[in-house]
């Protein structure tokens, strides 16, 4: 598909910033230390932890887990179609 960059974007930002919004999400790697900047309310956790997060298209997290499983068991209990980014 080739965009023309003179042409306006399909979408608005807001627009563009719902898409996929409850139904749509992806598991993340994500280390205990650096959990706060996910989730800024998250309690303090020893450092070096290997956990999981289940995010929302918004990039809302959903779930943390210490297991990759659990979190994408977590998108299936939603219904959320699980999607890759590279």
């Amino acid at each position: 598909m080739r965009y023309d960059i003179d042409r306006p974007p399909p979408f608005s930002p807001e627009v563009f910033a719902h898409l996929g919004e409850g139904r749509v999400a992806y598991v993340r790697e994500v280390r205990s230390e650096d959990l706060g900047h996910l989730v800024p309310d998250a309690p303090p956790m020893p450092p070096g932890l290997r956990l999981w997060a289940l995010i929302g298209a918004t990039g809302t997290p959903i779930l943390i887990s210490d297991d990759r499983d659990a979190a994408v068991a977590g998108a299936e209990e939603n219904d959320l179609t699980m999607v890759a980014l590279h």
